[in-house]
């Protein structure tokens, strides 16, 4: 263990999360919501800004619970997408159009899905949960920053959501694992992921959002199942979390959509790192840990 985790373990080794009240989880389900589809990092935010008003770790299950809104946000908005691509899907097997846009889709979004899944149970099994100390948070918003500045500026935006094959799936899956990383957002390295692909905005967006269904609905279940002990409070705060969530994360996605349209990422990219180094800087000063 080198010196220079030195701060973070102290955070990594801190007792069982608190559960956060109704009014919290109302609060805690606004920033999910919020930020779980813009390209910012909604656990960045779960954490950063609990730190900032005095409150404990939350930990990463509520957080994951909570994006069970999200998901329900997500399949309400994208309702007609999915019921046409699920048609499609099996109106196209069963005449055997295997490289139409239906099928694509859907053998792209589960093969897509894989990194994260296999990624996710190893860490589950083996260290629990990733670090959430302030410095990785914040290298990870600056790092994904970055990124994301560099697919904007290589990328050929040449590409609709007609021309997704299967293989942008599982390269799109493979970005989209980092987000297991806090700070990193799933949201944006799967932006960042379509965007080197030669997707336009929208489109790299819009697959991303489809991408993400099946990593939120894991997460959440998974965590819900074997983290969250069930008592009347935790019930109650998990409700108003996810209530919460669903409302902001609707909002969100029609938002990113539409502003993608006509802009580039690059007011959340310098959100990221301007982010980034305050953490940096109020962890280094001791304001927060």
């Amino acid at each position: 263990m080198s010196d220079g985790w030195g701060g973070v373990w102290p955070v990594l080794l801190a007792s069982t999360p608190a559960i956060p009240t109704w009014w919290q989880a109302i609060i805690l389900g606004f920033i999910q919501g919020a930020t779980e589809f813009l390209p910012i990092s909604s656990i960045a935010h779960l954490r950063i800004i609990p730190a900032f008003l005095g409150w404990p770790d939350f930990g990463v299950s509520f957080s994951a619970v909570i994006q069970l809104g999200s998901l329900v946000a997500l399949l309400g908005y994208f309702r007609r997408d999915l019921r046409q691509v699920g048609q499609g899907f099996v109106q196209a097997v069963r005449k055997r159009q295997w490289q139409s846009l239906p099928v694509r889709l859907v053998i792209g979004i589960g093969a897509g899905s894989l990194p994260i899944l296999v990624a996710g149970v190893l860490i589950k099994f083996t260290v629990g949960s990733p670090p959430r100390g302030l410095p990785v948070i914040a290298a990870a918003l600056i790092g994904l920053g970055l990124l994301l500045a560099w697919a904007e500026r290589v990328g050929s935006r040449s590409r609709g959501m007609e021309d997704i094959r299967i293989r942008d799936g599982i390269g799109v899956g493979f970005t989209q694992a980092l987000a297991l990383i806090p700070g990193v957002s799933r949201s944006g390295a799967t932006l960042t992921g379509g965007l080197l692909l030669g997707l336009e905005r929208p489109a790299a967006a819009r697959f991303s959002f489809l991408l993400g269904i099946p990593a939120l609905f894991l997460a959440g279940i998974v965590e819900l199942v074997t983290e969250i002990e069930l008592t009347t409070e935790s019930l109650v705060s998990v409700f108003w979390g996810t209530l919460s969530a669903l409302i902001f994360s609707y909002w969100a996605i029609d938002f990113l959509l539409k502003f993608l349209q006509r802009h580039s990422t690059q007011v959340f990219i310098i959100y990221r790192i301007v982010l980034g180094m305050i953490i940096l800087i109020g962890w280094n000063w001791g304001y927060w840990r």
